[in-house]
């Protein structure tokens, strides 16, 4: 399992809007397995979860420590993760995983996104998630960068307000 892969899935699902079953089968395109799988139980279940979850990137982004491992806890009590070893029965090097025995689609993204960012916070810390910067953009980032520099969820959004920051100094030499 791949810590850091989940917990920047946890800000895909959070900047994913969910109005229905296609929405999450749209989301989840990438993994084939599971789309078969998704039921309306399992949105109404994500939706709610992006609710609890996104004022953890919120506090993070402010600063707020405890805020993050209070949220994260609350929220690991509130959907309890059961990790598993496995190597897929092919050889593939022992790893973890959460559990996908009888759970949903939904009880598996959130054990993933969960467990992907207490890993994160634990490693490198909880001032690693954040709300964009650029307005009027309220997604939610993964900042894995060496020296925590992320401020915006994705190039296209950085580039846009480097342009607006840009247009918006006084040009030097021009008369009114």
């Amino acid at each position: 399992m791949d810590f850091v892969a989940y917990a920047e899935r946890s800000a895909g699902l959070l900047n994913t809007a969910l109005p229905d079953v296609a929405a999450l089968q749209e989301h989840l395109r990438a993994r084939t397995w599971l789309v078969e799988q998704c039921t309306e139980r399992d949105v109404t279940q994500l939706r709610r979860f992006q609710r609890e979850l996104r004022p953890v990137f919120v506090a993070s982004g402010c600063g707020a420590v405890g805020g993050v491992v209070e949220g994260l806890n609350a929220l690991m009590e509130r959907h309890p993760i059961t990790p598993r070893i496995s190597d897929h029965g092919e050889g593939a090097g022992l790893h973890l995983h959460v559990a996908t025995r009888a759970a949903s689609v939904g009880d598996l993204l959130i054990g993933e996104a969960l467990l992907g960012l207490a890993t994160l916070v634990c490693d490198l810390g909880p001032q690693r998630l954040g709300v964009c910067d650029a307005t009027p953009c309220t997604d939610v980032y993964v900042d894995t960068s060496p020296n925590r520099s992320r401020r915006y969820c994705s190039e296209r959004c950085s580039s846009r307000a480097n342009v607006a920051a840009y247009r918006a100094r006084p040009r030097a030499g021009t008369s009114a």
